[in-house]
């Protein structure tokens, strides 16, 4: 079986759900980030940031992920996509709040 990196995830999702999704997770984006900021001879503090504020940025999308099982079976596509998406840009708006509390500002 070959495939390409971007449509990797989609081929082994056809074959098991379980394996589809645990590529889909994969941070390729951030790990390519970081390869790229470090070729480019980024100071080392500029890697560290970047990594730091990926993982307070992902953790607001993780909800979507249950959300979007649950409503696929109540509307179309196109619609719980847009649903999904929209919670997430709230529950990151109230996610931002909170952590500015806490001395972490995302915005």
């Amino acid at each position: 079986m070959s495939c390409y990196s971007r449509d990797c995830g989609v081929v082994f999702a056809k074959r098991s759900d379980r394996i589809g999704g645990l590529i889909a997770a994969l941070p390729l984006i951030t790990v390519l980030s970081l390869i790229w900021l470090h070729i480019e001879q980024q100071p080392i503090t500029e890697l560290s940031i970047h990594a730091y504020y990926t993982f307070w940025y992902v953790i607001p999308t993780l909800p979507m992920f249950l959300l979007f099982p649950y409503l696929i079976h109540k509307m179309n596509f196109w619609l719980c996509l847009s649903m999904c998406l929209i919670f997430t840009l709230f529950f990151f708006g109230l996610y931002a709040l909170l952590l500015s509390r806490f001395g972490i500002d995302l915005l």
